[in-house]
């Protein structure tokens, strides 16, 4: 009888051991094992967007490889645009021909981005392509050796038609929130208080319930990305009281953005306390905790929506799922002046600033 209770005693007391709950950091790792493991078979934008954040959260020099495939892409699209796009002709023919993939789409985004964007089409190549591409030369202490002819260009257009249209708003708030805080950051024109004043007037908080899906998640990435993109993605904290309508929001909604918010949105609220130092945060636990439940740990990564496992695909949702897991700290790197070896071979067009 004595030997029955010492064994019931010892399985309970082993009980809390074997069945304890993951860790955090062993699902982002679960995740990491994932990627890291083919990271190099992916397209080289993934590749990059997921090298580039992992440095900058770890340091680590395992990732330089992939920095320098994201470098080399930047390189490769400038110099396109500084020799082959840059004249209004130029730009009209390469925007129509960029619209025009939208044409046939049929989901509600699509739709949104075609049909505004169809009147001025030229915001797909100076806010999505160039935009973009220039802000990274710059983040890594880089430009193209023809900034000048490509800093004209920006120059021909007026960035707030496009970052205080409502219209726009709804359906690119998210990439319009980089792109004004690119230009500040560029030296040009500043247009992010517009663009912030657009955007609240654009989605009041007491029009939510009249939201569809793709909507609600729309504003929802808008407000992340004014957030990340004034950290300089991951480069430096922001303060609470500086975007505390959007902190406030969250708080308020953190319930309702669980269940209405797909992994990468969820993720990105999480990732935005993070970066103005708020930890401990409750919203923070719980998007750590339903992002956790959200991986397949058969395959090592969080599915789409519709339950896809495709590597790339899923890429942007797994990234932000190691960061809200396992967050390190903000890091300006790389940059050529601080880690001179990332940079030591650099791609065709780019020099040092």
């Amino acid at each position: 009888m004595r030997q029955t209770i010492l064994a019931l005693c010892l399985s309970l007391a082993i009980f809390p051991v074997a069945f304890a709950a993951t860790s955090y950091q062993d699902s982002a790792e679960t995740i990491k094992k994932t990627y890291e493991t083919q990271l190099y078979t992916l397209p080289a934008f993934k590749e990059g967007h997921y090298g580039l954040r992992m440095y900058r959260q770890t340091l680590d020099k395992k990732y330089s490889a992939a920095v320098w495939s994201d470098m080399a892409r930047v390189a490769s699209r400038l110099n396109r645009f500084a020799a082959e796009v840059h004249t209004p002709e130029q730009i009209l023919l390469y925007s129509e021909k960029r619209i025009a993939g939208y044409s046939d789409e049929t989901d509600e985004r699509s739709v949104r981005r075609y049909t505004v964007t169809k009147h001025m089409p030229e915001y797909l190549y100076l806010g999505i392509d160039l935009l973009g591409s220039m802000a990274r030369a710059n983040e890594y202490g880089l430009k193209h050796k023809q900034d000048e002819t490509l800093r004209k260009v920006i120059r021909r257009y007026d960035f707030e038609k496009y970052a205080a249209d409502p219209e726009m708003i709804r359906a690119w708030a998210a990439q319009l929130a980089n792109q004004v805080f690119w230009l500040r950051q560029l030296g040009e024109q500043d247009v992010v208080e517009p663009f912030i004043k657009a955007f609240q007037t654009t989605y009041p908080d007491y029009e939510d319930k009249k939201l569809s899906k793709q909507q609600y998640g729309n504003k929802l990435y808008g407000m992340t990305h004014i957030i990340f993109a004034d950290s300089h993605y991951y480069q430096r904290l922001v303060k609470e009281e500086q975007y505390q309508w959007i902190f406030d929001y969250f708080r308020t909604n953190i319930d309702t953005i669980l269940l209405r918010a797909k992994e990468d949105i969820i993720a990105e609220v999480g990732i935005s306390f993070l970066l103005a130092g708020l930890e401990d945060d409750p919203v923070v636990e719980k998007t750590r905790k339903a992002i956790q439940q959200s991986i397949d740990n058969d395959k090592g990564m969080i599915p789409s929506v519709s339950g896809d496992f495709d590597l790339s695909y899923g890429e942007h949702r797994n990234v932000l799922a190691i960061m809200l897991l396992d967050w390190q700290k903000v890091n300006r790197a790389p940059t050529i002046s601080s880690q001179p070896r990332v940079f030591s071979n650099l791609p065709y067009g780019l020099v040092a600033k």
